[in-house]
């Protein structure tokens, strides 16, 4: 072959496709040619794609740390909150308990001296019966929640209830149904029976006075009335 002919067919092949894919055909290159081709193109595809996922997944990356950043300033926040309310609710604690003694000052002051009274007449009862009993004051039950009994001994048990004013009927029947109640609640935390039940009145019209006795001698209570008008 002339050497000016093999520079032409040499040049042809470098620069013309269709001679080369005609001269690859002939050759039986030309399917492999094409389909290396292809694959040229599918990989470009597929560098473009991921290139496209990476700066999804880049700008995904970037909203969840800022998403994070917000979090740990919310959660901050949060536990500065709870530090304050904690702090609100021991100030609130100690309040209330401050309160709570005081009402109970007011209320000895205001009412309690007839309840101490009263306990000191039925312990002298008891004592004329041969019969030495710790009267308490103002007790608090755990039975069915928390029941208050004014006058509370647990052996024998003597459950009272001291008002300083009874105005009508109705009040004193709502008291003795109060004191029934009391002592209905001290069995059953004592588990004992009731000895003595008692139910002191400062103040009474004689109308209620007359209806107070009347129940007393039909339940078995000892009445005790300070002033009858």
């Amino acid at each position: 072959m002339e050497p000016a002919l093999k520079r032409q067919l040499l040049k042809l092949l470098e620069e013309d496709e269709e001679f080369r894919l005609a001269v690859a055909g002939l050759l039986g290159l030309r399917e492999i040619l094409e389909e290396l081709r292809k694959l040229r193109e599918d990989f470009n595809t597929l560098i473009k794609e991921q290139a496209k996922r990476w700066e999804e997944n880049e700008r995904r990356w970037r909203e969840n740390e800022k998403r994070w950043e917000e979090n740990e300033k919310r959660w901050e926040e949060n536990e500065r909150k709870w530090q304050e309310n904690f702090r609100r609710w021991e100030e609130a604690d100690k309040k209330f308990k401050w309160i709570m003694a005081a009402l109970g000052e007011i209320r000895d002051s205001l009412g309690g001296a007839f309840e101490y009274y009263t306990a000191n007449v039925v312990k002298a009862l008891l004592a004329e019966r041969g019969i030495i009993c710790g009267i308490r004051v103002n007790v608090t039950l755990p039975v069915d929640g928390y029941r208050e009994v004014d006058i509370f001994c647990p052996d024998p048990l003597v459950v009272g209830e001291a008002t300083t004013s009874l105005k009508t009927v109705e009040e004193a029947e709502r008291e003795v149904e109060k004191l029934l109640s009391a002592a209905e609640a001290a069995e059953k935390f004592t588990g004992k029976k009731t000895y003595l039940k008692v139910l002191a009145v400062e103040n009474a019209p004689t109308e209620v006075v007359q209806h107070l006795q009347k129940r007393a001698k039909e339940l078995e209570i000892y009445l005790i009335v300070g002033r009858e008008y």
